[in-house]
């Protein structure tokens, strides 16, 4: 990145590294040559946990636990974070290798969350917590503001686990059916079996865990339960 590249993302963060090779670490994916964002990633993901964590305990005092921590799964969740890399352009600023640029990886939800949290790292190491705290709750405040507390969202496995246990129906299991794809590009297929229903669905996204939460959608789809949230 040159000096022009390195003040525009700035702008567009509301921030001014101190140490601006931690920005363009932040912005090298792994599938480019030399030190990628992974190890930025890994810390920005559990800054960014405990910081929402802060904010909904704080804004919703007759929250239960549970209801809590939903929320914050949707919060930090990849759509949610791939968002508001949008909303800062961060796609443009990217560094990606020769696969990921033919493959428009620029615009991959997973990617795009993955810069995010890579950029939250970068921040916390620049300039501390507090600083982190600031621009975290800027970037999500459109996101809290239109959280209803009466309305808490379930996932949709939460919600499938919660169905069957009501009706005495063992809990689904989840399996790998199938990978696709390069180490950085995966497509995970997930199957999700009920046996007492004789449900067996096939979901798919570029992580188990957002496969496993495709497969269970489908799983209420096909019990007449789909979650709509």
């Amino acid at each position: 990145m040159n000096a022009i590249q390195i003040e525009q993302i700035e702008k567009k963060l509301g921030y001014s590294f101190k140490d601006k090779e931690l920005i363009e670490v932040a912005l090298t994916h792994r599938s480019a040559k030399g030190d990628n964002n992974e190890r930025l990633e890994f810390l920005g993901d559990g800054i960014l946990n405990f910081l929402i964590a802060e904010l909904l305990f704080k804004k919703f005092s007759n929250l239960s636990e549970g209801d809590l921590s939903r929320l914050r799964s949707q919060l930090v969740k990849a759509s949610t974070l791939s968002d508001i890399a949008i909303n800062l352009n961060i796609g443009e600023f990217l560094k990606l290798g020769e696969g990921e640029l033919k493959s428009a990886g620029w615009r991959r939800p997973s990617i795009l969350a993955d810069s995010v949290e890579a950029i939250i790292g970068a921040i916390y190491l620049d300039d501390g917590l507090d600083k982190v705290r600031l621009l975290i709750e800027n970037w999500f405040i459109d996101h809290i503001k239109s959280i209803d507390p009466k309305k808490v969202y379930k996932d949709s496995k939460s919600l499938l686990q919660e169905l069957l246990q009501a009706e005495k129906i063992d809990i689904p299991e989840y399996s790998i059916f199938e990978i696709d794809g390069e180490s950085h590009a995966q497509t995970f297929k997930v199957q999700c079996k009920i046996k007492k229903l004789d449900i067996c669905v096939l979901g798919q996204g570029s992580s188990r865990k957002i496969a496993e939460q495709s497969a269970a959608n489908l799983a209420l789809k096909a019990m007449g339960k789909a979650n709509g949230s």
